[in-house]
Parts: structure tokens; sequence; C-alpha cells
């Protein structure tokens, strides 16, 4: 036990191997507990989330989202980005917290990680595309060259996979969802050429919305409910909905998705989060 002279030992940092650590908060807010507090105590306690929002912000390879949150399944949410497990657990603690005791109440939660794919197209496949679809054969410079443009390509894919910089695109968009494993059609039971013959298919129908929306798709296996998290940002509520409804016509959503509720929201500035809350 720690005397108060003996400052604590620090915690180990509990990082991933690769990636990061991903939070989606959503809270409502208690009215009655708010409106406990008298006005000044109420301009302490939003300076105290402003304060805290800035400092998470300045913290190194880490990012935190605003929104406030569309129908009542909650009031507002945030999302955050962060290597270290005891970084987002101390700071998840602190947000629910910082407008003062039960007044951001808990509405959803979910926990998952950055993940690299296990689809992605191998030298070998790349090579073999090259040479089919150009005619360059291996050895020649232009097959270099377009060996070197697809290296560099999945390095930028891989950190855009890996850590995102997330974008400041308006309307928000989160689901969790799982592969099936029943009725037939399980996931874990699928071949690995067939299930990445249709997690390609799945890919040719995100491209048609580059541009238009963007997506991350985040790993939650034995760290919530459902396997996946999925964050999509987009310009206006429309191309959240076609690229969605789209994708289920997918063979692998189709046969092998099953989906979480959504939660749809409008990323803000907190001074106009603040507003839009009434606060």
């Amino acid at each position: 036990m720690n005397t108060p002279s003996e400052a604590p030992s620090p915690l180990p940092v509990l990082a991933p191997h690769e990636g990061w650590h991903v939070l989606h908060l959503f809270y409502h807010i208690d009215r009655s507990q708010w409106d406990l507090l008298t006005a000044d105590e109420q301009v302490r306690a939003k300076t105290n989330l402003a304060k805290l929002i800035q400092e998470i912000r300045a913290t190194p390879q880490t990012q935190l989202l605003t929104f406030s949150v569309l129908t009542p399944k909650a009031d507002m949410a945030f999302m955050l980005l962060t290597p270290d497990l005891q970084t987002a657990n101390a700071l998840e603690k602190r947000l629910t917290l910082a407008l003062g005791t039960d007044i951001l109440v808990p509405a959803y939660s979910y926990l998952s990680m950055t993940e690299w794919t296990e689809y992605v197209t191998s030298d070998d496949e790349q090579s073999q595309k090259i040479t089919s679809e150009k005619g360059f054969q291996p050895g020649t410079p232009e097959h270099a060259a377009e060996m070197e443009t697809f290296h560099k390509y999945l390095a930028k894919y891989r950190q855009d996979r890996l850590y995102p910089n997330m974008p400041d695109w308006p309307v928000f968009c989160f689901y969790p969802m799982s592969k099936r494993r029943n009725d037939g059609n399980n996931w874990y039971a699928t071949d690995y050429t067939e299930r990445r013959r249709l997690m390609g298919g799945h890919a040719i129908t995100g491209r048609k919305y580059h541009g238009k929306v963007r997506q991350l798709i985040t790993g939650s296996t034995g760290l919530d409910l459902y396997e996946w998290g999925v964050t999509l940002f987009a310009h206006n509520t429309s191309d959240i909905k076609a690229i969605v409804y789209e994708m289920r016509f997918d063979e692998v959503s189709a046969r092998f998705a099953e989906f979480g509720d959504f939660y749809i929201g409008i990323q803000l500035p907190l001074d106009e989060l603040f507003r839009r809350q009434m606060l």
C-alpha cells in the first residue's frame, strides 16, 4: 500500500500491437438534475466539459468527436479513438461526469478496435492482374512501376484502417453487426476463398460511394456484443441510406449479416451542441 509520501506506481500501457481502441458513447441528459444547478453552476459545468474536450483532443494519437443524436435513443454522443485502454477508460469516466453527477446518463456504448483486413490482395495476385490486364511482364520496368503504385496504395489503405483521421462531415451513423453462424449460413465454416470473393463484391459496392461516404470498420469480437462496429460519415442522410440499402443486396450481407440498432447523429462544435441540447 502506498504511503502519503509515495507516488503511485505507473500503470501499464494497454495498447494493442497495432491500431487504436474506439469507444462510441451515447448519453441522455437528465434535465431534472441539470435544472437543479444554478446558472453559475451550469456555466461551470459547460466550461468543465469544454476544457476536458480540449484536453482530450490535445492527447497524442487521440481523437474525440461530438454529436447531437437524432431520435430519443440518446441526446448526445462522443466517439473516442486512442491507443491505450487505460487512457480510454479514464477519459470515458471523466466525460460521463463532466457536466456533474447524474446529468449525463449512459444510453448506449460500444467498444471496438481499428483493425486490418485479411481479405487484401497479395503481391502474387496483383502481379498476375497487371500481366493479364496490362500485358506487363514481371521483371520489366512497367511491371515494377505498377507494383510500386500498388504498394503505395496498400500502405495508405493500411494506415487509414489502423490509424484513421476521422472527417468533420456532418452526418454520422453507427451500427454494430455480426456474421451469421446458423441457418446453413455459417460465415466461420465458409472457405476463405469464398469469403474473400463475397467481401470483394461488398467492396465494389462501397467504392461507388467514394467521396460521398467515409466508412470505418472496427473489430469487436470478444470486446462487445457484436463482432464489428460500422461508423459512417456523409454530407447528407440520403447517401447513408443508399449505401446501407444497396449493400444489403450484396450476397455477403443478404446471407450472413446481422445488424444491431442504428444511431444517427450530427457532428457539431461544442457551442452549437450546447445550444441544440438547450444547456
